[in-house]
């Protein structure tokens, strides 16, 4: 009998597998969980295995294994959730599940083991395949080689477009990504490319080497990831062929691995920006060990806040004639943080995707800066406006607050295009620090600018 198509979930199906999972699981139903496994698409269920208690998850588990979905619904899992589950089988059972995924997903799944037990399920392995997972895991995973799979379609130049289709008939079934035909010459060297729909179109008598585009896109093995999802991204690509040093064609990279990369590099980006660490499960880590990941990152502001205290403890003198003055600080420095941040964010991003080039700095940080003019001008008078109409004994503080508005949002938004400019220029990862030291700089130096204004403008 035919299978049920695995049809993928949308809107609140997924609620409403997830309770009917836990209802199963109560009744202890195992043949209704095998049946509603195998309905499910491997992600949506990798989805709803989030939302598990750790015993419902063991439980399920265990009756997924029975079932043929147990190596696509691993390869869709979390990494910290996947290596809990599968340590209670035995390495010759995970040597089974790992020869029936994807080379680069059983490659994924050694990789999150212990060495110990991943050196062990090898064992267990079939000989070719211990030899092909052995050739990827000598890659480190986050360069074109770590990411690729050597289950790729290729044919010889020579081949005329009638046994060319032949042959993409006999082999392409378990085959990656067959809408690119890669063209090798000499042995294994990369020569061009042709499209399935290029190959059908052309006359059965003409060979391959007269019909193939010599233009390759092509990355080494060692390429970064970053560097291989700009490429698919600039180029719409759905696959991207590797190369090693003598450029044999080693494997190829498809779209679903490249928007992977993307995906964990933007939330990397992020996390790190907001002093959360880099480490994108961090929400399945413990308590202590969440807390001690973000600590770094608060210290760097608790620090700015020390530094921002004594600035103000400078400027008791002025505090205590014009208290009003004090009311004004969460805003002034609230708005600078704000504007800074966007800057930051902005540039950052711009950074990863390719649109902003380092090259351009001074423009780039112009624009900003004649941004941050426009929009502490528009802040500056509407504060000091309303700062004038509720302060009438102290006329000039509407003028006070408006300026310290200006003046720190125009340099707010400079700090924050410039950090991240300039970091990246001195080889150092802008999404690390920029959050932190804009953070402490923008609260050092508003702070301190609002109360020269004061003192300038209030002759205190």
């Amino acid at each position: 009998m035919e299978k049920s198509p695995k049809r993928e979930m949308i809107g609140s199906e997924g609620k409403v597998l997830l309770d009917t999972l836990r209802r199963l699981h109560r009744r202890k139903a195992v043949d209704n969980i095998v049946k509603l496994v195998r309905k499910t698409h491997p992600a949506d269920l990798a989805w709803v295995f989030r939302s598990l208690n750790p015993i419902e998850q063991k439980d399920i588990f265990q009756i997924i294994a029975q079932t043929e979905s147990v190596a696509d619904f691993l390869s869709e899992l979390d990494e910290s959730i996947m290596v809990e589950l599968v340590e209670g089988f035995s390495p010759k059972y995970l040597a089974k599940v790992v020869t029936s995924m994807a080379s680069d997903d059983a490659v994924d799944l050694l990789e999150a083991l212990p060495d110990g037990l991943a050196r062990e399920i090898q064992t267990h392995m079939e000989a070719a395949d211990r030899i092909e997972v052995a050739e990827l895991l000598k890659y480190h995973p986050e360069t074109a080689g770590g990411l690729m799979s050597p289950d790729f379609m290729y044919l010889d130049e020579d081949l005329t477009v009638e046994e060319a289709i032949r042959k993409v008939q006999k082999r392409s079934e378990d085959k990656e990504m067959v809408f690119y035909l890669y063209i090798t010459h000499g042995e294994g060297q990369l020569a061009g490319v042709l499209s399935l729909r290029e190959l059908i179109l052309q006359p059965m008598h003409r060979q391959l080497k007269n019909i193939m585009n010599t233009n390759v896109i092509s990355v080494t093995t060692d390429t970064d990831q970053k560097e291989v999802a700009h490429l698919v991204s600039q180029y719409n690509l759905l696959a991207l062929p590797v190369v090693d040093a003598t450029f044999k064609l080693v494997g190829i990279i498809t779209v679903d691995d490249v928007i992977d990369v993307i995906r964990d590099e933007a939330t990397e980006d992020f996390l790190q920006m907001a002093g959360a660490g880099k480490d994108q499960e961090i929400l399945f880590k413990s308590t202590a060990q969440s807390a001690f990941i973000r600590a770094p990152w608060l210290s760097a502001s608790w620090l700015g806040g020390i530094a921002a205290m004594f600035i103000i403890t400078s400027f008791e003198g002025e505090l205590m004639k014009t208290l009003a003055l004090a009311s004004f600080i969460p805003i002034v420095i609230g708005m600078g943080g704000n504007i800074a941040t966007q800057s930051s964010t902005i540039v950052v991003r711009g950074l990863a995707t390719g649109r902003v080039n380092v090259e351009d700095l001074i423009k780039i940080v112009f624009k900003e800066f004649k941004v941050g003019l426009i929009l502490g001008t528009v802040f500056g008078l509407l504060l000091g406006l309303l700062a004038w109409l509720g302060h009438t004994e102290t006329a000039r503080l509407g003028l006070v607050v408006g300026f310290a508005v200006f003046f720190v949002m125009t340099m707010a938004a400079t700090v924050g295009t410039l950090v991240p400019l300039v970091l990246k220029r001195l080889k150092i990862d802008a999404a690390v620090a920029t959050g932190p030291f804009v953070t402490t700089s923008i609260d050092i130096l508003g702070v301190y600018m609002f109360f020269m204004v004061a003192r300038m403008l209030l002759d205190i």
